[in-house]
Formats: structure tokens, sequence, C-alpha cells
């Protein structure tokens, strides 16, 4: 499912913009798409609606809500064919047109779509209704559990995982044209050859007929390389690589060529031709040893929650350079499709995330709970949930697939590794992930419980991701039995696998303004003495291979006693201001890849 461009043979229509917006619960009938819907409301889209509104009724919906807006398919659309395509639904999302079902997709964070052409004749307008269910049971990913309370009947939606249940259409939504002969899907793998670059690819198209051309242009715009097939390796010779922090893209042009010689159909993919492998202990792009710095983030802003934000997107990665910081997780699901893209021309390197996060009933708000519960059992989470997990990795793969920037798919974070059954359901889910990429690592984010000495899964992985919170969670604000702690957990992993460590969390909630002379919890101080307390101790291994402090921005959760709106463990606060701990990191990793830190580490 290629992304929808403009191109000579292609027509592409934003349907962003205010929708109509009504609750399932809101005097609708109960089939509401096939009418005008009953509503004053208005949502824009993107955003997450809940706090659109001034409404708690809405902020706290659990359930199905209905966008509606009527299209007009464009008159000079007669001859192609088109279809809707909406980029995420939060987390159950159903296309009507008119009064036809034409999608229903579970999955909150990755696209679907569906081709309208026999329903609705070019120059005609349409109704165009989109509805969104936010709940979350044992079987989806995420898990979660809706609950009714006693007294009032309200619908609760409680989940594991420690950040708001945003909902609705966070991402666009388009009408996009494409010829009765098209090019439906493009695989591109690269690899290097002293100075040859190579790129191997795969077109498939929707026709047999015509012949598929593939044309490489370099930044320049000139044509470094051509082929025919719909698939083989070309060759780009002097070849200029894609390196983080200096990317280079070359832009991929296939198409579809008939007997005449006219062009039926062509696209265009962005790509950048370097290398991934773990060897031993090093994480290594284009054969260098590469040191993660950055962070944990979320789409997460003020009032569009979770809706994709330009603006937002493009100041984030400011932040980013500079910090210093080349990297980031899509902590803890897919991110918008225009960040991946972004984020291959800024030469941003990316640990690309599933949405699998709250496989764990032994923790709660990043802590261990006084009630754990098994994770892994028949009426919690089963074969069921495994297979959507499956597909939550198969439609990550499948979408990013070609994006340069992404080095390393993460399949889950801080599952119950250390529980009965973590095993039996995680063996697969690794296999089917090379299965579909052999071309980069598998890792999942451990969580601390799962310790060195209680994990079940980690051998199945190609590199180990470590969430801890020493000095936090636990032995809080004892820095010094932290450190201890912290150092012997890393001993007792490198001495266990040849694998390169990353630490894909570790931080400390901090109230920006909140100062103190001592090492007091929730001051930026603490957050600073915590945050360099971990690097005296991630320099004493030679198998560390990163650091990604959690978390970027501070961010939106659930209700709770352990929450004052929301977490605070963001070097930035959610609006994008600096805590103190920021300029730590700058000097830091600005510092690092200079090669002047202490120890005398030179990375990527």
């Amino acid at each position: 499912m290629l992304k929808p461009q403009q191109t000579t043979t292609r027509d592409l229509i934003s349907l962003d913009g205010l929708w109509k917006f009504a609750l399932a619960s809101d005097d609708n009938s109960t089939q509401p798409w096939t009418s005008q819907l009953k509503t004053s409301l208005e949502c824009p889209v993107p955003a997450s609606y809940n706090d659109i509104f001034a409404d708690s009724k809405i902020h706290d919906h659990v359930g199905w809500v209905y966008y509606q807006r009527d299209v007009i398919v464009p008159k000079g659309w007669s001859e192609e064919r088109y279809l809707v395509r909406c980029e995420a639904a939060t987390h159950h999302g159903r296309i009507y047109v008119n009064e036809n079902l034409v999608a229903d997709h579970v999955g909150g964070y990755t696209p679907f779509e569906a081709d309208i052409t026999d329903l609705v004749a070019a120059g005609e307008q349409f109704r165009l209704t989109i509805a969104v269910d936010n709940e979350l049971t044992y079987q989806t990913i995420p898990p979660g559990k809706v609950e009714i309370l006693e007294a009032t009947g309200k619908k609760v939606q409680t989940y594991q995982h420690d950040f708001y249940n945003y909902a609705g259409l966070a991402r666009s939504v388009w009408l996009y044209s494409v010829p009765q002969q098209h090019i439906q899907d493009i695989t591109v793998r690269t690899d290097v050859q002293g100075t040859t670059g190579l790129i191997d690819y795969n077109v498939v198209a929707s026709t047999t007929q015509g012949t598929i051309q593939v044309a490489v242009l370099d930044e320049d715009g000139t044509t470094v390389a051509t082929s025919s097939g719909s698939n083989g390796t070309i060759h780009i010779p002097s070849v200029h690589l894609w390196q983080p922090g200096a990317a280079y893209l070359y832009q991929l042009h296939a198409s579809i060529i008939d007997s005449s010689k006219k062009t039926i159909d062509t696209y265009k993919l962005a790509t950048g031709i370097r290398t991934v492998k773990v060897q031993g202990t090093q994480f290594l792009i284009n054969d260098k040893p590469f040191y993660f710095t950055g962070f944990g983030k979320h789409e997460d802003t003020n009032i569009r929650g979770k809706g994709h934000d330009e603006a937002y997107m493009v100041h984030d990665f400011q932040l980013l350079h500079w910090m210093g910081a080349n990297s980031f997780r899509t902590s803890h699901y897919p991110y918008a499709e225009e960040v991946m893209e972004y984020a291959d021309r800024q030469g941003i390197v990316v640990i690309d995330e599933t949405p699998a996060v709250g496989l764990a009933f032994s923790i709660g708000a990043g802590a261990q709970t006084s009630n754990p519960q098994a994770t892994f059992s028949p009426d919690r989470i089963n074969n069921k949930t495994r297979e959507a997990h499956a597909q939550a990795i198969r439609e990550l793969i499948h979408r990013d697939k070609n994006h340069p920037s992404v080095v390393m798919w993460s399949i889950a974070n801080e599952p119950a590794s250390n529980e009965d059954g973590a095993r039996e359901y995680f063996a697969p889910l690794p296999k089917l992930a090379r299965q579909l990429d052999p071309t980069r690592p598998v890792t999942f984010a451990n969580v601390g419980l799962a310790t060195y000495k209680a994990d079940r899964i980690a051998d199945l992985f190609d590199v180990l991701c470590l969430n801890r919170y020493f000095g936090w969670y636990t032995q809080t604000a004892e820095l010094d039995e932290a450190e201890a702690a912290l150092e012997e957990e890393l001993r007792g992993w490198t001495e266990k696998y040849d694998k390169p460590i990353v630490m894909t969390e570790y931080g400390a909630d901090t109230v920006a303004g909140l100062h103190s002379v001592m090492v007091t919890p929730w001051s930026e101080e603490f957050q600073v003495e915590m945050l360099d307390m971990y690097h005296r101790v991630f320099d004493r291994f030679e198998a560390m291979a990163g650091e990604q402090v959690w978390n970027f921005a501070d961010f939106q959760t659930a209700v709770g006693v352990s929450r004052v709106d929301g977490n605070k463990k963001g070097v930035f606060t959610r609006d994008r201001k600096p805590k103190a701990a920021a300029h730590l990191l700058r000097k830091r990793w600005t510092n690092l890849h200079n090669g002047t830190a202490e120890g005398g580490k030179t990375f990527q």
C-alpha cells in the first residue's frame, strides 16, 4: 500500500479540515452513516477529538464516534480508479460511502483504504462517513479492558500503558486517483560494494501488460542508472550514502510503459542507500560503529492530542539537532508517515516500534503493581492477541520498509518477558519480522522486572534494548545505590550475551521550575544528577551502543494518583520549553559525536 502522491499520472486531494462529528450515544440512528449526522459539532482532522471540546462526555467517551463530510469526485477522473485512504483511526476504523461499508480496519496507527470507483461516478458527490472506535480489549494491540461503573453505568476504558488513549482521526484523510493499470507496491533493499551502491527493487503492478521501467536520479535530478523489469538490481557508481546526520536521497522512478512507449503510471520513491548490521556488541551503519543518542518520544501535543502537526514535527527535529541527538524510538506505535519521510531527509535514525505496549499486568504507570496478575493466559493475553500482534508487525513493516532512517524494528515495549508463557507467546514474532524484512535487526524494549536473570526471550532478538529506572521507581533518590544497581545489571547482561545494548528508557519525572539545593526527586537538579549518573555507568561498558532518554517532552496520561497532568519525564515541557537536563544532554551528546567525551569514545 503505497503512500498516495501526485504525479503526472496520479492525483491527490486532501480531505483534511472540519468534519461533522457525533458520538454514537448522541441522538443519531443506529446506522448514522445512512443519512446526515444530527449534530452541530465539527471536529478538525487531523486531531484526536478528546481535548478539542469543553465537554467531559466527549473527552471520556468510550466507543464509536462518527466523522462525516460531503466529497465530490473530480470530473476529470472518469478514466481513473479512485480511492479513499485514512492514515490512521484509533483503534478501529470503518469507512462508509453513502450507505455502503467499504473498509473495516483494526489497528490505530497504520493506514487503510478503499477503492470506491464502482460506487461513485466521476463528477458526483457522495457522503463520506468514517466511524472510529477507541475500545481496547485483551485481544487488541495495545490491550485494555472496558469496565462498567456500578453506580452510574458509565463505560470506562482501562489499560496498562502509561500514555493517554487519545482517539479519532489523528492523521490525514485522502481522496486519490490512480490509472486503471497502476503500480501497487515497491520494495527496495540496498547494499554497498566498495564505492558502488546496490538497489534491489521489486515492483508490483495491477497488470502484466506493458513494461516496468525504473530510473534512479541523484539529488541534482540527473539520471544515474536505469533498469527494466518488475525486479532487478541497480548499480550506482560513486554512490552517495545515506548517513546519520548527512542524509542523501536518490529518487527511484518506477513506471509502467505500454507498447506505444506511453507512460501509463509512474511513482517516485525517495531511496537512501545504506547498510545496517549487528556485529558482536557493535551496531553498524555503513560498516561503522553507531551510537544511538536521543529519546523515546510520543505523538502528543496540547489540544491536538496525537494529531499530526507539521509545525511541531519540524520544531521537534530542530530540537533534536540542537541537542546533538541522532535518533529516536517511535514509542509506542508507528508514527505518522510524514515523520518517517522527514527523518529520511534529516538524517535522523529511527527505531520503529509496533503498538504492542501494555503486555504486562504486573506494572502500571511505570511501576510494579501491588496485585500483579498473570499476563499470558487464556483469558488475558492469548493466541488471539498474538495474531493481532503479528498483524501489527506486518502492517508496520509493509508501511515503513523503504525508509532508510529505519534501522531496527522494535516489536514490543516492556512486555512481561519474565513471566510464564512469555517465550511461547513471543517465539514466532521475531521470526515473522525477519521473514518480512531480513535486512534490519529486531529488538524489543525490556522492562526492569525482566532482569538478565529473569528474562526469558532476549536470546530471540538481535539487540538488547533496556528500560531502567534505578533511582526513580527503585532506589528512589538514593543515587549511589542506584548507580551500583545499574552497573550490576549491565554487567549481568554483558556477561550473558554478546549483543549491543541500547538503554531505550531512563529518566525521572521533573516539574519544570522546581529547584532544590539537595538531590530532591521531581526537581530539575535531580533529573540532571540522575541522568549524569547513568552516563557515568554507560561509559564503563564497551557493549553500550546507545542511550535514549525517556522522554523527549512531557506527555498526557490517564488520570491517576501517580500522575499530575501527565508524565513529566520530558527534558522539554509539553510545549517544548527546555528543562535543565536538556543542556546537560546537549553538552554530552555533542561531545560524544565530536569524540571528546570522557572514556575516549568516538561514535557517529
